[in-house]
């Protein structure tokens, strides 16, 4: 994406990131497929929700009269943020919500500290199809029923790969959006190998943190550090109060047992 769809971009993948901590990230990919499958088929609503000269407000209302009660709380409120941002193309729309649903499946995967498995499987999935003609024609296949592209790919893949995985390739396989099947899974893996690129905080804290608390949290660090940042949260009871956190060789201690240590130091030096 270029210019201003670059910056909607952005703007959307941040409301993206605040509303999916407490979703079921597996249940959010396919509801945000699902949404840019329906832009996709109708035209005239794909083209009335990136109009904009229609306000912001307006479309956002039309998103949650047509899908709330259909999909989760987290769809709705990143597809408003999808309808109310300026793309520079029509179909910019549609990209943004596919790419949003890659991403919630790869951090699926990553939650089950699974997404090194899910890039290796798309990356051996596509030379599978490439080796084989006659699998790729049936997967390719414009005129062949769409349920009986997924059921292929259940009799192949399902128990064997990834939940996420399986998720990505019938996306790519069902609705191929101008692709061929190939490119379709390459980009899918690039998409899945920039979330593994994420900053990790490593969180101590003595109970768990909430996940209001764990929001929190994401967007101060994604606002210090200037990235995305992916919290791994380990309760310790040794923990006084307060938390600390580590990202690479830097820790942040707020914890009483870190201020208690930090005196002792300053106090024998």
């Amino acid at each position: 994406m270029r210019g201003m769809s670059r910056t909607s971009l952005a703007e959307v993948e941040e409301r993206f990131n605040a509303v999916a901590g407490s979703a079921d990230l597996g249940a959010l990919s396919d509801e945000l497929f699902a949404v840019a499958d329906l832009l996709d088929r109708e035209h005239g609503l794909r083209r009335a929700l990136s109009d904009p000269a229609k306000p912001a407000e307006q479309k956002a209302q039309t998103v949650r009269v047509l899908l709330e009660g259909k999909v989760s709380e987290a769809a709705v409120a990143t597809t408003q943020a999808a309808v109310s941002a300026r793309w520079s193309r029509v179909g910019d729309l549609a990209d943004v919500l596919e790419r949003l649903g890659v991403v919630a499946a790869a951090a699926e995967a990553e939650s089950l500290s699974r997404l090194d498995d899910v890039e290796d499987e798309l990356f051996r999935f596509g030379r599978i199809v490439a080796a084989n003609p006659e699998l790729r024609r049936a997967l390719s296949d414009a005129g062949a029923p769409q349920e009986g592209k997924r059921e292929l790919l259940r009799s192949l893949l399902d128990g064997k790969v990834t939940p996420s995985t399986l998720r990505l390739v019938t996306q790519a396989v069902a609705h191929p959006r101008g692709r061929s099947l190939e490119a379709g899974l390459e980009e899918f893996g690039r998409l899945v190998a920039q979330q593994s690129r994420r900053l990790v905080a490593v969180v101590r804290s003595a109970v768990e943190l909430s996940e209001e608390q764990k929001r929190r949290l994401v967007a101060w660090l994604r606002a210090s550090y200037g990235r995305d940042v992916h919290l791994n949260v380990e309760v310790d009871k040794q923990v006084l109060g307060g938390f600390s956190v580590r990202i690479g060789d830097e820790i942040i201690d707020t914890t009483i047992v870190g201020r208690i240590e930090e005196v002792r130091r300053r106090l024998a030096g």
